[in-house]
């Protein structure tokens, strides 16, 4: 089983704290109930938004601390190498198997989000930086996810699609697979006219985050119609993160 708080090596990440916010790993029962309560609210499902993986993993929380309001969560997946990637979510919707030749830690980044009322990307900033130091504490060599589009309509989202398969495919080395029972292959698109900028903007902000760093997606999108969602197996292999954006994130998990 993968390496988690309840047992085996401890999750490492100091507290951050940028303005009006501060960025720590959840402690207790109770934060996680908070975390729990933000992503039901933030994926605008019926809730409430939990499962047995809440329960294996390290819980991200940033709160506004004028108000104590919980505004960001996510939560952490630690692996020790590839062959862990089997106790993973995206190992439910995609087929890892070129991945898991992968020898470093891992850490897989899930349920995501930012309060609804809380637009200040100093958030998004402080997070990232909080997950630099995690990453950099823990020795993580490998950071993924599922990058998630609102809703399963793909009609929305083509011209991000295209660019995401003309410019971000992952190396044939660790490409995921199909699993899932419905998907949309973008990879087969025939290519499309429109502005760089439109594309990007149909490209959800955390996966926009993941592509300034050097993040790769998988060549297919996951309909997933349980969580109203279309996603994308997201990687960032750390060490190919742009020196200058490593300085950037660095400096942020600071506290400078």
């Amino acid at each position: 089983m993968p390496r988690h708080k309840e047992g085996g090596i401890l999750p490492k990440m100091p507290s951050l704290t940028r303005g009006r916010y501060r960025a720590r790993l959840a402690k207790g029962a109770a934060a996680i109930t908070s975390a729990r309560a933000l992503r039901t609210r933030a994926f605008a499902i019926d809730g409430p938004d939990c499962d047995a993986f809440d329960e294996i993993c390290d819980h991200l929380m940033v709160d506004d601390l004028n108000s104590g309001q919980l505004v960001c969560c996510a939560r952490l997946l630690r692996l020790a190498d590839g062959r862990e990637l089997g106790h993973s979510y995206a190992a439910r919707y995609y087929d890892l198997t070129a991945l898991a030749r992968f020898q470093g830690p891992m850490a897989e980044m899930g349920r995501f989000c930012v309060h609804p009322n809380w637009p200040d990307p100093d958030i998004l900033r402080l997070a990232w930086g909080a997950m630099t130091a995690y990453v950099d504490e823990n020795r993580v060599e490998m950071l993924f996810g599922c990058s998630s589009f609102e809703g399963t309509d793909t009609a929305r989202y083509l011209d991000g699609f295209a660019m995401l398969g003309a410019r971000h495919l992952a190396p044939g080395r660790w490409l995921p697979g199909i699993k899932a029972a419905e998907v949309f292959r973008f990879c087969d698109m025939t290519p499309r006219n429109a502005g760089a900028r439109q594309a990007t903007r149909q490209v959800p902000p955390l996966l926009r985050s993941y592509l300034a760093m050097g993040g790769r997606v998988s060549d297919h999108a996951v309909i997933d119609r349980e969580m109203n969602t279309l996603h994308v197996f997201t990687g960032l292999e750390i060490g190919a993160i742009p020196e200058g954006r490593k300085r950037l994130l660095r400096a942020v998990a600071g506290g400078i």
